[in-house]
């Protein structure tokens, strides 16, 4: 495994002398704009193995993306090549559906420090809820980015991250849509502690995910991939393309239904992956 070799994978070639906020950023948006979250494997008969070096093979070398098991590892190993203090933590995230925080882990993220202050790096949750930069660990401070303003609370040695959402504008349709399953525009995202993790606490949650019928990821295949505007989405036979403010507060929000054929013409051209085996979407 070596660094050039991820580095070329994401198309990064600035200088990285410094372990500084500036050279994390752009190692960050080069990461999310070139390795899709995605969970594929499982729809294609694959199993994911939660090693660094399998990891390393299918994210790097084979060109394909994973969830946030599989990106954040592959982050946390870079950013420790380039001599950042940074260590894994585990999340739960939130069930819109359900209204509340799973009750397991079942989420991976970064907390780097850089002169005494900590970040959270997160390149692993996708679609619209992906940052795109480096979140400074601080409690009820907005952050605003891109693609919306973030937020941590915390409580009692609990950090809760949200989202402010923003109105979708879909152009076949003359009322603008937001996905509100909760009064408000706040979308919980996911809780956290700082209690540092191994890579192989989360080693049952990765089998785990890949045989229960009742995870979002076994009843979808899907692929995100952040792009400098906004976002594509392929969950299933659904196209979705996002562009971030694309009016005053509202995303434009672009859906499209596409045929096998050009579900695996999509996965190529937009998200640049070929796909060894026949995807089930």
């Amino acid at each position: 495994m070596n660094i050039q070799e991820y580095f070329a994978r994401i198309s990064y070639n600035e200088s990285h002398q410094d372990a500084d906020l500036q050279t994390l950023t752009v190692v960050f948006q080069h990461h999310i704009r070139a390795i899709p979250f995605e969970n594929l494997s499982m729809h294609c008969g694959e199993t994911i193995e939660l090693d660094l070096q399998s990891t390393y093979d299918k994210i790097v070398r084979k060109n394909r993306g994973g969830w946030c098991l599989e990106s954040n590892h592959l982050l946390f190993w870079a950013l420790q090549e380039l001599g950042y203090d940074v260590c894994l933590l585990g999340g739960n995230s939130y069930e819109p559906a359900e209204r509340v925080y799973c009750a397991e882990l079942n989420h991976i993220l970064l907390k780097v420090v850089i002169q005494g202050n900590s970040y959270i790096v997160d390149a692993g949750f996708g679609g619209a809820y992906q940052a795109w930069q480096p979140l400074m660990l601080i409690s009820g401070k907005d952050q605003p980015q891109i693609p919306g303003i973030f937020r941590f609370m915390e409580d009692n040695g609990t950090w809760y991250f949200e989202k402010v959402k923003r109105k979708h504008y879909i152009p076949e349709q003359s009322v603008p849509l937001t996905d509100t399953p909760e009064p408000g525009n706040i979308r919980k995202i996911y809780t956290f502690t700082l209690e540092p993790r191994h890579i192989n606490d989360f080693q049952e949650l990765n089998m785990y995910l890949q045989v229960s019928p009742d995870t979002i990821l076994q009843k979808k295949s899907i692929c995100t991939l952040q792009t400098t505007e906004g976002l594509y989405a392929l969950v299933g036979w659904t196209f979705t393309e996002i562009k971030y403010n694309y009016r005053e507060d509202e995303d434009l929000v672009q859906i499209t239904t596409l045929t096998d054929e050009e579900v695996e013409k999509t996965l190529k051209d937009k998200f640049h992956i070929t796909l060894e085996n026949k995807l089930v979407p």
